[in-house]
């Protein structure tokens, strides 16, 4: 029996204005019949932010269902030595980033928007995530939660200089500044990292709405406590992070995976069916 990546992956979106912004300037969309999912925080003046996230995530999406249409990600391209998913999101976001930066230079509304951007795409039992910005992806693996991003921000990088202890990073002014966005520039360099998936995996991605108000170990705690009910998880994600402020839009979204989905496994049906008819060339 062939497993459709819908029946080994279960996942579950929400998006929230919070308590302080007017506007929801977060975009997100899930696929798990392709196995894609994307999450983006748009910034910019007027509804600016709006427009650069929500363009980005039509865009991508669109492309991403059309590219693994016609094109299996798990195959090896045989110029690069990589799987098919590689090229195929990278191309994709670049894409989007294009469209993005076009409409900030033609239209006076626009000028100056951009987004960060977090896909997944799981394919033959891995995760390839694209990163830019902060908006970020955590793992719940048996008992360890763990960012598997790191933010494309100026904190980010006096942390990794030793000039901000940690602890205190959640408190500094300038915690938002980020070093990377999508749109800004004519190309963008999007950090692009696999990981092999297990089952039992809990994958979170979620806008810095969620992870500036809450600490990761409280975001942990709700995720165990809530792990039966994606749905129930999610939600309980936003009402705390609205608890402890909610100054930001914030978004989540959810992804469990209940079985292995190994690439190619659509083709041994068939294999199996010739063999089976008795068929002879």
């Amino acid at each position: 029996m062939t497993i459709k990546l819908s029946d080994a992956l279960n996942m579950v979106c929400q998006s929230d204005s919070g308590l302080v912004r007017e506007h929801n300037e977060d975009a997100v969309t899930i696929d798990p019949d392709h196995g894609f999912a994307i999450l983006a925080d748009g910034m910019g003046g007027y509804n600016a932010g709006e427009v650069a996230s929500g363009m980005t995530v039509d865009i991508l999406s669109q492309g991403l269902r059309q590219a693994l249409t016609h094109s299996e990600p798990h195959r090896v391209d045989s110029e690069s030595g990589h799987p098919n998913a590689l090229a195929m999101l990278d191309g994709q976001i670049q894409l989007a980033n294009a469209a993005v930066y076009e409409a900030a230079q033609t239209q006076v509304q626009c000028a100056g928007m951009g987004t960060t951007l977090v896909a997944a795409l799981f394919y033959d039992n891995r995760l390839l995530v694209g990163h830019i910005g902060d908006s970020r992806l955590y793992r719940l693996r048996a008992d360890r939660f763990e960012p598997l991003t790191r933010d494309h921000s100026l904190l980010q990088e006096q942390i990794d200089a030793g000039l901000v202890d940690p602890t205190e990073a959640r408190f500094v002014d300038y915690k938002n500044l980020v070093t990377r966005a999508l749109g800004i520039e004519p190309l963008v360099e999007v950090e692009l990292n696999e990981y092999p998936v297990e089952v039992g995996d809990l994958y979170l991605m979620c806008s810095d709405g969620l992870n500036d108000m809450m600490r990761d170990g409280e975001i942990a705690d709700i995720l165990v406590c809530y792990r039966s009910d994606l749905r129930q998880a999610a939600q309980e994600l936003i009402h705390a992070a609205n608890d402890f402020g909610g100054r930001d839009n914030v978004s989540v979204i959810l992804i469990d995976v209940r079985s292995a989905f190994p690439g190619g496994q659509k083709w041994m049906p068939r294999l199996f069916n010739w063999f089976g008819s008795g068929r002879t060339n």
